[in-house]
């Protein structure tokens, strides 16, 4: 099959889910694309969690079943020569929470698969499931794939991603319920034509358990124009795609190709007068400050994932950065390396750090309990007891999380690899960055 850029057909399977009947839920889907006879390699996008519905209790009995309920979607995908799409449970190897996963199975099997990114705190999805990463678009040999799952929806930057990096269309699966239906038409809409994208968006409908969703699936052209739509009842809708429809839209204009550097990020670098008032603001519209702290001499990749780590628990990342007068006092008068000025520009530029303050004390105790985070993150080789702060913020009713190292690096270590080289072996940087020691933010 020649490579496409966009799915000739798109179609939304719409229905009742039964909570936690996998087999009735397969024989409805099954019926209803039979009963509408798609035409080959036509995508049919299903809603969030259309096997099972969110069981919770069941979660992980649930997520069991995903290997024979993506063979029962192949199986569909085989007789129909179609491409299907919708979110299962997957369990995750490291036994940690489950990921709510968009599913693209075609005749041959599974093609990929997208993480929900957002989860609805409000229906405590976040109790049984972990968001997962921004992963790369689906390649298939109808063109590029994009999803959205459910609340994805409501976050712009989630398909503008998607868009930039070449996505023609963008399948949603969900679950929304009818109390909020206003809201999922105008969502759907912004959403194709802010990204001159078909949207192809499969919905439940009727009683799942005791919420009643929205029904109302759409198809959605890149100008905004309503396709097909539904309306409460279980159905099927489709229309032919026409790639020559993006290509035209765009023509005139592609704010979605456009990503102008506007940031300016050495404002993320405070004084704690200047930080207080703009925390305060954040924590007031519910946001979760995490704090972090460290001297940061020589950046370093585990300290990037480990600074990655610690802003994904929470929706702002304030890191408190040693002066060079108390990284002196814990490290001898070598240290630091480099200036707390440039120590902290280098911090101020990673996309996951939002504020850097310095400190002038050998520990981040007074920053810390000025700053109430909601979360404190430090390395895993420190005991929550040894933690300066855990004891303070979680008696303000936050957390602590303890991060494990996944690189073999430390400042030291690359210090004592540089002096070992010498002039004479400059030349020679293999191994620069491999140590065997662990030092926590160093």
């Amino acid at each position: 099959m020649s490579v496409r850029h966009l799915f000739p057909a798109a179609a939304c399977v719409q229905f009742t889910i039964r909570l936690g009947e996998p087999e009735r839920n397969i024989e409805e889907v099954s019926r209803l694309i039979a009963a509408y006879r798609p035409a080959p390699d036509t995508l049919l996008v299903l809603p969030e969690m259309w096997a099972t519905g969110f069981d919770y209790a069941r979660t992980a009995e649930m997520g069991r079943r995903t290997p024979e309920i993506l063979g029962a979607m192949q199986q569909m995908a085989a007789h129909h020569r179609v491409y299907l799409a919708g979110t299962l449970t997957a369990l995750a190897e490291d036994g940690s929470l489950p990921f709510n996963m968009l599913y693209l199975v075609g005749p041959g099997g599974v093609i990929g698969q997208l993480p929900k990114q957002q989860l609805f705190t409000f229906w405590q999805e976040d109790c049984y499931y972990q968001g997962g990463p921004a992963e790369p678009l689906l390649q298939t040999p109808c063109g590029p794939f994009g999803g959205l799952v459910c609340y994805d929806l409501r976050f712009p930057e989630v398909a503008r991603r998607q868009v930039f990096a070449g996505c023609r269309l963008l399948a949603v699966a969900a679950q929304w319920p009818m109390t909020r239906i206003d809201h999922w038409q105008t969502l759907l809409r912004a959403r194709a034509i802010e990204n001159q994208v078909y949207v192809v968006a499969a919905n439940g409908c009727g009683l799942t358990g005791a919420m009643e969703m929205a029904g109302h699936s759409m198809l959605i052209g890149p100008d905004g124009t309503v396709l097909q739509a539904a309306g409460t009842e279980a159905t099927v809708i489709g229309c032919n795609l026409a790639v020559a429809l993006v290509d035209q839209q765009r023509s005139r204009f592609f704010p979605a190709g456009s990503r102008n550097w506007s940031r300016e990020d050495e404002r993320k670098i405070s004084t704690i007068d200047d930080l207080l008032p703009q925390l305060d603001l954040i924590r007031r519209q519910g946001s979760r400050i995490a704090f972090t702290n460290g001297c940061f001499d020589i950046l370093h990749p585990g300290h990037v994932s480990y600074l990655e780590q610690a802003r994904r628990t929470g929706d702002c990342l304030v890191v408190g950065l040693n002066t060079d007068r108390s990284v002196r006092a814990l490290k001898g008068p070598s240290r630091p390396v480099n200036s707390e000025a440039d120590r902290a520009r280098v911090l101020a530029a990673l996309g996951c750090v939002d504020h850097v303050v310095l400190f002038d004390e050998e520990t981040p105790l007074n920053l810390i309990t000025a700053i109430h985070p909601a979360v404190l993150v430090k390395g895993a080789d420190w005991p929550e007891d040894r933690i300066v702060g855990a004891a303070e913020v979680k008696a303000d009713g936050g957390r602590v999380e303890r991060i494990g190292f996944s690189h073999e690096c430390s400042t030291t270590g690359l210090i004592d690899k540089i002096r070992t080289i010498g002039p004479a072996g400059a030349h020679d940087r293999t191994g620069l960055l491999a140590s065997t020691r662990k030092e926590d933010a160093s």
